[in-house]
């Protein structure tokens, strides 16, 4: 764990500074390290020296704490706007050190359409530690109030929600989850976003959680989570969490998502302006039947993300193919440039089928409640020309739908 409380020292005290700034700079002073290295180095030390037995000034054991975790941690705390920042092995150690705030018998609410690695944890995970999860349609906020029951305790959503892209009025649930459950964590899940696009925590939410697996590494070769939050009682216990658990990234990992982190800004603004260009293309190719971007004024909640994000969007989306279920398994097999896998936000452009991958522990009923139907795609736009990317979906589209429905 690490805190943001000295970061303004390293960096400039009382000053505000912007996002690309502080990823650059928060954590990294080179007066920290005897070699003055620029850049963090990397601490492989499992275990450090002590003056004496009782000695608890500086490192112990690399499970609590290594040098170059802390330089990672202190700067997402910054780019988040926190002031504590926790790493964990990945997006789902993150999810589950969380529910470890909770007792059982515990109540969560959570998004409908959701990641579905965190859909398979809350069902098959966390029922097993007698945690009950709600899920429901989180844009409909009547619905949302009506979930919360006298034992809710956590309340878990992701503003663009994966892969239905939908758009969350964050501040309205926040003040309906006050109202409903006063004491109860409000988590958000901010990995399609990133702190360049979305500041939960300007929202009124307690917890921010990230993949770091996805943009804010960028180079599809780290699996790693965080926590990013405020309050100083709720960091101790996550910081007593990780110690005991032991679910912590590598130093090697934290120097390779550190290094990812300092161009964070410039590529989310190529990431956004390339998958609104191919958003824009596919809504206009007859193979596609609709286009979920909320970017696009078609979106339903495209008013509502337009003043949410001021900054654009990311670089994922997803479209229903205006054909069969094999057609749809022909088009994402007659790509080039984008890889058929899992996962998101590096700088490669990938193509998944939600029914089929990411979201595959859910039931039908489940996945068609939610609009995941056997013809709807997940695509990643990466860093490659956005006319190349347009040119190859058009001729795979082509090749797999030649005579489209009407």
């Amino acid at each position: 764990m690490a805190t943001s409380a000295d970061k303004k020292q390293e960096v400039g005290e009382g000053e505000t500074l912007g996002l690309a700034t502080l990823a650059c700079h928060a954590g990294s002073d080179p007066r920290r390290w005897t070699s003055r290295d620029v850049i963090p180095p990397i601490s492989m030390a499992t275990t450090f020296l002590l003056d004496d037995p009782s000695d608890r000034s500086g490192f112990l054991y690399t499970r609590v704490g290594n040098p170059t975790r802390r330089s990672l941690e202190e700067c997402l705390a910054a780019v988040e706007g926190a002031r504590y920042a926790f790493c964990f092995s990945s997006g789902l150690a993150a999810l589950l050190n969380t529910t470890y705030l909770l007792r059982a018998h515990d109540h969560i609410v959570c998004s409908a359409d959701v990641y579905g690695g965190t859909y398979r944890f809350l069902k098959n995970c966390a029922a097993r530690m007698a945690l009950d999860t709600t899920n429901v349609d989180c844009t409909d906020v009547g619905k949302f109030q009506k979930a919360f029951l006298p034992n809710t305790k956590m309340v878990w959503l992701e503003t663009v929600s994966n892969p239905t892209m939908k758009v969350l009025d964050l501040k309205a649930l926040v003040s309906v989850s006050r109202q409903r459950a006063p004491h109860a964590i409000i988590i958000v899940d901010n990995t399609f976003l990133t702190p360049y696009l979305h500041k939960p925590l300007e929202c009124g939410v307690d917890v921010v959680m990230h993949s770091l697996t996805k943009y804010i590494n960028g180079h599809s070769d780290v699996l790693m989570g965080s926590l990013a939050l405020n309050d100083p009682k709720l960091a101790d216990e996550l910081r007593k969490l990780q110690n005991y658990m032991g679910a912590v990234p590598s130093p090697f990992d934290c120097f390779l998502t550190n290094r990812g982190l300092r161009t964070l800004e410039v590529r989310m603004l190529r990431h956004g302006d390339s998958a609104l260009q191919v958003a824009r293309a596919l809504e206009s190719n007859p193979r596609v039947e609709r286009v979920l971007h909320p970017g696009l004024p078609s979106h339903p909640q495209h008013k509502l993300a337009i003043e949410l994000l001021t900054k654009g969007f990311c670089g994922v989306f997803s479209c229903y193919v205006n054909g069969t279920a094999q057609q749809t398994k022909d088009f994402m097999n007659n790509v080039k440039i984008f890889a058929l896998a899992f996962s998101l936000g590096g700088h490669e452009s990938l193509i998944e089928l939600p029914r089929e991958m990411t979201h595959s522990a859910m039931t039908e009923e489940e996945r068609q409640a939610i609009g995941i139907t056997d013809t709807l795609v997940r695509i990643s736009i990466g860093l490659e020309d956005p006319r190349d990317l347009i040119r190859d979906l058009e001729q795979a589209l082509l090749l797999a739908i030649p005579n489209p429905k009407d």
